[in-house]
């Protein structure tokens, strides 16, 4: 594997260039600013929301400075509450080349789409000069995360993903999955692969509060397209779910932006901590993929049975499916077809054995269906979190 070297030692698996728009009444101006660049490594993101949130500024910093970005253009209305001041200084010291547009300074939109375009113009020039390095799976982050379940899933696809984890995790590489409120019931059964005992409680008390914040909202995981899906129950759900963190010991529990400094596997918890104040924790797959991506993933492990079409900015979805009538039916948007695994055709091992060879590809350039087909989802919205323990989020030294 190649990667693009980063001055803080980390290495990206792609060289993008991010817009980034900082309040909703920017999101316009980035996007035409962007769209002039389909064709080249350039991709948007932002953030909604016109006043403060720690979160989403903590999480938007390890976006900017993330091993797949290479360059950033801050988009700012002016007048929005977002230190975009404390975040081009973040992006500076990470030794990526990066710029302000405020509009309401620079003259209006079609100033501001102008400037914006030179400048990306130029950026990619020098970001083509970054130099590449050998790349080890001691180096890769990997996240993982299920969307559209069906009755397959957890039979399927998520045991496969499972098995890559393993061998991932045996080849030195960090992987993480999350989900704590669709692993209600499995809590017991992390615990005790944790460790430690610290981390084994941490992980009880993440699931907790994530059902006690879903009991709050009147909302749980299990959907209506579960159900349609032939999922009966939210214990055949949560088993599905536990099933893609595979088998190996759980390092650490972790909140978005945490980074592991060093190789395993890691629960993210991405409930927000305290009392319900912002509604939904995980609005859909998307803000999901966010908060792995800012844990540092390079790449991410996305299983479905109903079928789903969604990628990310930053970093590539592979799509792991789960059942034999949605890969033929979205076959353009799908990587893996773990159904096999029903028939007998194939073994787990060697299901697993394919994901981790795909990742390797992936990792070395080759794209995914959903980079092929345009895919750049992206969401980011209002949380909030308190920092985890050094007993739960070992740094390594």
């Amino acid at each position: 594997m190649k990667g693009y070297l980063r001055e803080d030692g980390r290495k990206g698996i792609r060289n993008q260039l991010l817009v980034v728009y900082l309040v909703e009444c920017a999101h316009h101006v980035a996007r035409e600013i962007s769209y002039g660049f389909r064709d080249r490594p350039v991709q948007l993101i932002g953030f909604q929301g016109c006043f403060p949130n720690t979160y989403a500024a903590q999480v938007m910093a390890r976006l900017c400075t993330h091993p797949n970005t290479g360059g950033v253009l801050l988009v700012s209305l002016g007048c929005e509450s977002f230190d975009r001041t404390g975040l081009k200084s973040a992006i500076e010291a990470s030794g990526r080349p990066v710029k302000t547009l405020v509009i309401q300074k620079t003259g209006g939109t079609l100033s501001t789409i102008k400037e914006g375009r030179q400048w990306v113009q130029d950026t990619l020039v020098s970001l083509e000069n970054v130099p590449t390095v050998e790349m080890n799976y001691s180096d890769l982050v990997v996240g993982t995360i299920c969307g559209g379940s069906d009755s397959f899933s957890g039979i399927t696809a998520n045991p496969a993903v499972g098995e890559a984890f393993d061998q991932l995790v045996d080849k030195g590489a960090t992987a993480i999955f999350e989900e704590t409120g669709e692993l209600i019931g499995c809590e017991h059964h992390m615990a005790a692969r944790a460790v430690s005992p610290v981390v084994g409680e941490a992980i009880i008390e993440s699931v907790g509060k994530a059902a006690r914040h879903y009991k709050t909202l009147g909302h749980g995981s299990f959907g209506l397209g579960n159900a349609e899906g032939g999922l009966t129950t939210q214990e055949e759900k949560s088993l599905g779910a536990y099933a893609k963190s595979g088998t190996r010991p759980i390092n650490g529990l972790i909140k978005p932006g945490d980074i592991p400094a060093e190789g395993g596997l890691y629960l993210l918890d991405l409930v927000s901590d305290g009392e319900v104040r912002f509604g939904f924790s995980n609005i859909n797959d998307n803000s999901e993929i966010a908060d792995l991506i800012a844990c540092g993933s390079h790449l991410i492990l996305f299983t479905t049975g109903r079928g789903s079409v969604v990628g990310s900015a930053i970093s590539p979805v592979i799509k792991v499916c789960a059942n034999a009538q949605t890969y033929q039916h979205m076959s353009d948007d799908m990587d893996i077809d773990a159904s096999r695994l029903l028939g007998g055709h194939v073994t787990l091992g060697q299901v697993g054995s394919k994901i981790v060879d795909m990742v390797t590809r992936v990792a070395s350039g080759e794209k995914t269906c959903s980079e092929t087909l345009g895919h750049q989802e992206f969401n980011l919205s209002y949380k909030s979190f308190e920092p985890v323990g050094p007993a739960c989020f070992p740094d390594g030294g």
